[in-house]
């Protein structure tokens, strides 16, 4: 019964923008950590954004930071990824995590694509 569901990828075009949403249910979402993984081809998934469950703190890859921003809405359930100035080498497939370090639960969302190419 644990979901997390992404939306709002898609194709955009160099220095143009996306809102990722992810959209949790099942578990106590204020309880957990959000964060946002990619995985472009041929490459590791990799970290790009956390926030944290309590103080709402916030930590970057090196090669995002000053364009994407994290957030998150405990009311909606939700955390979202807005990412400005694309490049094409932010494309990949987004995946939205929860994970609580008490007790050690992780769950992942199915992952959606972003495309930055003209």
């Amino acid at each position: 019964q644990v979901q997390l569901v992404e939306s709002g990828g898609g194709l955009v075009q160099p220095g143009g923008s996306l809102r990722l949403s992810c959209a949790a249910s099942g578990f106590t979402f204020n309880h957990f950590l959000m964060s946002w993984y990619r995985q472009a081809p041929g490459k590791e998934r990799e970290l790009v954004a956390l926030i944290t469950s309590t103080s709402g703190s916030t930590n970057y890859a090196d090669s995002v930071k000053g364009r994407f921003t994290i957030s998150r809405d405990n009311a909606k359930n939700t955390v979202y990824l807005q990412m400005n100035s694309l490049k094409p080498e932010d494309t990949a497939v987004y995946l939205c995590k929860a994970f609580r370090m008490t007790p050690g639960y992780e769950y992942w969302g199915q992952g959606i694509q972003v495309t930055v190419s003209s």
